[in-house]
């Protein structure tokens, strides 16, 4: 079943708790560390975006490229102007008219990619499109979360509008994750339409990250745990990574 299809008009209402702000000031502040202080960036899996729209009040020329079409939706209607090019691809081939100072990524869309081999090509794409020097940043979920912290849980919300009931799945043999999700949404009619999307992730440590990051032709730089930005540690639920460019 596809992902982020019906649940792209509902996105937004139920990440609202995301802390894109703050994720946004940390990015800049590392791209400003590595001289970048403007020009042409790339949101990869950049979805309704949220973080597209930050680094482009921020001063920056922005591409996003996500690979469901409802989500590019959402974030075009975000759009007053065309100040934004977003584009429907698929990040294990995405294509670029030319080299971009930095591309992010955020809110673990690099976990979807979930052969190892096929993350690398990801990786490998990002060193051919950055100039030279160029940065990469991203995010993922580690496999302690999917393990140890969502693991085999069901979670539900609600509001009046909407809810949805989230079942998630972790296999420890393939560090696959799979969520199940069943949504419920109000009509006009004042009657609720169901729909369901399932969602497959892969679960990386932070060994594992700096190996295809490196078979990739990049240089590792840094990492950081997502919630303290310090050194991340056994127990880091999300981990953001910076690399550079390192010839094509």
């Amino acid at each position: 079943m596809e992902a982020y299809t019906d649940f792209a008009a509902l996105y937004d209402r139920f990440m609202e708790d995301t802390p894109y702000d703050e994720w946004c000031g940390f990015f800049v502040k590392e791209l400003n560390k590595e001289g970048i202080k403007d020009g042409l960036v790339c949101d990869l899996g950049c979805g309704t975006g949220a973080m597209t729209r930050r680094l482009r009040d921020r001063g920056y020329d922005l591409i996003g490229i996500d690979l469901s079409e409802d989500m590019l939706n959402v974030a075009k209607s975000h759009e007053k102007d065309d100040s934004i090019l977003y584009l429907l691809q698929d990040m294990r081939e995405f294509e670029l008219y030319g080299t971009v100072k930095a591309i992010v990524s955020v809110c673990d869309s690099v976990n979807y990619i979930a052969e190892p081999e096929e993350l690398k090509t990801v990786f490998e794409l990002c060193n051919n499109y950055l100039d030279p020097k160029g940065i990469l940043l991203f995010d993922f979920n580690t496999v302690y979360k999917y393990a140890e912290v969502i693991g085999d849980r069901t979670i539900a919300e609600a509001d009046d509008d909407a809810s949805f009931i989230w079942e998630n799945f972790y296999d420890e043999e393939t560090s696959i994750n799979q969520y199940d999700i069943t949504f419920f949404t109000k009509e006009n009619s004042g009657l609720y339409r169901r729909f369901d999307e399932t969602h497959v992730q892969r679960g990386y440590t932070l060994d594992e990250m700096k190996k295809l990051i490196e078979a990739a032709g990049l240089v590792f730089l840094n990492a950081y745990d997502a919630d303290t930005y310090k050194e991340p540690s056994d127990t880091s639920e999300r981990i953001i990574i910076k690399a550079r460019e390192n010839g094509k």
